[in-house]
């Protein structure tokens, strides 16, 4: 007779390395975020072309990114809470393929009202990649490095926003705007059957909700060889299933302050990302420097947030998510009202610049991350989701805003100024959020009983 055997699911990927199984799994969730940076980039260089080809004035293009970054709004706060219904691995596949479908439908697009709706539509399936794909990434990383991984992973939209530009502007030269949406649903294609062959589904989710339990066992013998598994064997993930909906259970449990809070760190930071990244080289250019030093700045920031995603993620695992973000919001704070002051040399603007990316840009994948570990398994998308379908509406209002203080004529100081403020109340909702958890900043996951 069988001895029945209990494996901690969590406790055998926190006591392994990160093994050839779990790097496939990381390198397939990073790549489809590959395809919300190629997307947001893309757009950015089809948008003049189509302008000359249509005879359109400019501003009638604004709708058009609107429209996008509101269907990825819904697509966040609508997929994530499908996704911790019926797994993390449906929702990404058919979300790419969905994204693909309308990618190569805009392809077609005859108007800029097909254009808006198309847009709409695609930003749907594209708005459930991140929250999944943070998911997915914290589920299989060891703690000791989950962080990290996770951010490695948020990586992929700077390296798709960089794929977007070269080759777009590739495509664009040689067959057309249109070509670059028929790569952009090719990608997408491609990679749902990637992860239909080869992503599994979340082991944590499979124990949780009873289902697939074989799989759990041929997944964790390729994670750690040496566990033994037979047909008496049970699986646990130390923490409660989910009751009711989704969303209300982000509000149960203690959670509803730190939730709240959540979301005000993304609306507030995605509200300053958006303003840098869209208005930065205007006003730089405006400012008197060369077309080409106005580049140069925009792509400063950028830089300095690929260098904030690599080295804060160590930093975080170290020493916590609040210890690292409290004072790289206020440092933020601090450069971002620098950026604007008159007779700053350009050696100091290129350097308060890429500062500024490091704590903006760089901060918010480890945003998403807090979220990530700070919810537990069966909330785990939903949390992520609802917090950046929140800060969606930041990325729509800070481009806005930004327009405005230019209508109002504001000086560069004024407008700078203004714009340092989301990131003071970033900080003081982070220090306020290590209050409420009343944990080590080491794991805010600890709070809920991971």
């Amino acid at each position: 007779m069988s001895i029945s055997r209990t494996i901690d699911i969590p406790a055998v990927i926190d006591a392994n390395k990160v093994g050839g199984f779990q790097k496939w799994i990381l390198i397939l969730v990073g790549l489809t975020v590959v395809m919300d940076g190629f997307d947001v980039q893309s757009m950015g260089y089809v948008a003049p072309v189509i302008i000359k080809e249509w005879g359109v004035n400019k501003a009638m293009l604004g709708p058009v990114f609107g429209a996008g970054l509101l269907g990825m709004l819904v697509g966040s706060l609508a997929l994530s809470v499908l996704a911790d219904r019926i797994g993390r691995r449906p929702v990404l596949i058919w979300a790419s393929v969905f994204f693909a479908v309308f990618m190569i439908w805009t392809a077609h697009a005859t108007s800029i009202r097909e254009l808006e709706i198309l847009r709409f539509i695609a930003g749907l399936g594209l708005g459930a990649i991140m929250p999944n794909a943070m998911a997915l990434a914290g589920e299989y990383s060891p703690k000791h490095r989950r962080v990290t991984l996770m951010m490695l992973v948020s990586c992929g939209f700077t390296l798709g926003a960089v794929l977007g530009g070269l080759v777009s502007a590739a495509l664009i030269s040689a067959f057309g705007w249109r070509s670059v949406f028929w790569v952009g649903g090719i990608f997408p294609l491609i990679m749902a059957v990637l992860m239909y062959i080869r992503m599994p589904e979340s082991l944590q989710f499979l124990v949780l909700r009873g289902k697939h339990l074989d799989r759990v066992g041929a997944c964790l013998k390729k994670i750690d060889p040496s566990v033994r598994i037979d047909r008496d064997t049970e699986y646990v993930v130390p923490e409660p299933k989910g009751k009711g909906t989704p969303v209300g259970e982000l509000f149960r449990h203690g959670r509803a302050k730190a939730t709240l809070l959540l979301w005000v760190v993304n609306f507030m930071n995605l509200l300053n990302l958006y303003f840098l990244s869209n208005w930065l080289p205007t006003i730089a250019a405006s400012s008197g420097l060369t077309t080409t030093n106005a580049v140069l700045v925009g792509t400063a920031l950028q830089a300095g947030g690929v260098l904030g995603t690599v080295l804060m993620g160590p930093a975080i695992d170290r020493v916590g998510f609040y210890r690292v973000l409290v004072p790289c919001f206020l440092v933020a704070a601090v450069t971002i009202a620098l950026i604007g002051q008159p007779g700053l040399s350009l050696a100091v603007l290129f350097v308060v610049v890429t500062i500024t990316g490091f704590c903006i840009i760089g901060g918010q994948p480890a945003v998403n991350a807090l979220a990530a570990t700070y919810y537990p398994t069966a909330e785990r998308s939903t949390g992520v989701g609802w917090s950046l379908g929140i800060g969606r509406f930041g990325s729509i209002v800070g481009p806005v805003l930004g327009g405005i203080l230019i209508q109002y004529q504001w000086s560069n100081a004024g407008i700078f100024y203004a714009v340092a403020v989301p990131a003071l109340i970033s900080a003081l909702m982070l220090w306020l959020m290590s209050r409420e958890t009343g944990t080590s900043p080491n794991m805010a996951a600890a709070a809920v009983g991971h």
